[in-house]
């Protein structure tokens, strides 16, 4: 028996009955050979990690535009965190901590520059429309290595395209990403936004600072504490009632104070006039795109897509130059000649 069926056969051991078993997979689209030390969601987690849309994220707005400091969240530190705060719900619930972590890893690969600025743009420019979590599948299965895709398994894809609010992921570790994506980015965009002086503790009112905690640290203790109590020995993932309803109340709260205000989100219709440009731009020229997105054409994907596509995988940097590039007029000299 080898490493990796030995680790197979702990999970039958000791997982919770309702954990997914690696040695239970749906498996990949295309089959392949089985790794002797890493089991198939380990495989997943690993070639996630190593590819470059992962990479891409760390240049890739989470809610604050080109922040000034070194201290806002990105769109890789968002992933980290929700990573994390997921296997720590996962491990006590003796689920399967690889196959949330390749979730979490991978949910957000198909966000655009800008974050959800850029995602709105490019669902209304589009006539196919566009939305980051059905990106995030295509970018693990048609876009990365040269058009192969990474081969993740059923239950990886699923999770992914499933971490939405209106989701319904099949699996309880897909579950877990779900509520944790949630939990995380309302924590680390509440401690962003008093750390840019949008709002403060007192902002928030206090029968939500009484029930949830008086810091944003307390508060991610309490929905990490109330997801693990109400969800074991369960065959679902889910708060208890008065809590959710408290995480539904500070999100209402961040939509009004922080995501729709004007002073954080104000330079993004600028960032939105950016996208659509582009997406007009290499519409009309997609001789302009990079090879492999035209080699995605001459295979026959439909143009609008292969846009989207490529624009989506831009850094908020990237996407800025090649506006410039593009949209800007350059200063005229004679080559060899000074001023």
């Amino acid at each position: 028996m080898n490493i990796r069926e030995q680790m197979e056969q702990r999970e039958l051991q000791l997982l919770n009955p309702h954990a997914s078993f690696s040695v239970r997979s749906k498996g990949r689209e295309q089959e392949e050979a089985e790794c002797d030390i890493r089991t198939v969601y380990q495989r997943d987690r690993d070639r996630i990690v190593h590819c470059k849309s992962f990479r891409r994220l760390k240049d890739k707005t989470q809610v604050f535009l080109s922040p000034q400091g070194d201290h806002y969240r990105n769109r890789l530190t968002h992933t980290l965190e929700v990573s994390q705060t997921a296997r720590t719900v996962a491990k006590a619930l003796l689920l399967n901590e690889d196959l949330v972590e390749a979730i979490a890893l991978g949910h957000d690969l198909g966000h655009t520059p800008f974050g959800h600025a850029g995602e709105r743009a490019l669902n209304r420019v589009c006539p196919l429309g566009f939305a980051h979590y059905r990106q995030s599948v295509r970018v693990v299965e048609r876009l990365e290595k040269d058009g192969r895709g990474l081969n993740l398994t059923w239950e990886v894809r699923d999770g992914m395209l499933n971490h939405r609010t209106s989701g319904s992921p099949h699996t309880l570790e897909g579950q877990v990403v779900r509520y944790c994506d949630k939990i995380s980015y309302i924590h680390h965009d509440m401690d962003d936004a008093q750390r840019a002086g949008i709002i403060t503790e007192d902002d928030i009112p206090i029968t939500l600072r009484m029930l949830l905690g008086a810091t944003t640290r307390e508060r991610l203790n309490t929905f990490v504490h109330d997801l693990v109590k109400n969800s074991r020995g369960r065959d679902r993932i889910s708060m208890s009632p008065e809590i959710e309803e408290g995480l539904r109340d500070l999100r209402a709260l961040m939509f009004q104070d922080v995501y729709l205000n004007p002073a954080a989100k104000g330079e993004e219709e600028k960032a939105e006039h950016v996208v659509e440009e582009l997406y007009l731009y290499y519409s009309k020229y997609p001789d302009k795109m990079s090879t492999e997105y035209q080699r995605l054409l001459r295979e026959g994907e439909p143009k609008e897509r292969v846009v989207c596509d490529y624009i989506s995988g831009m850094t908020d940097q990237y996407s800025l130059e090649k506006f410039r590039d593009i949209f800007i007029p350059k200063g005229w000299s004679v080559p060899g000649k000074g001023q």
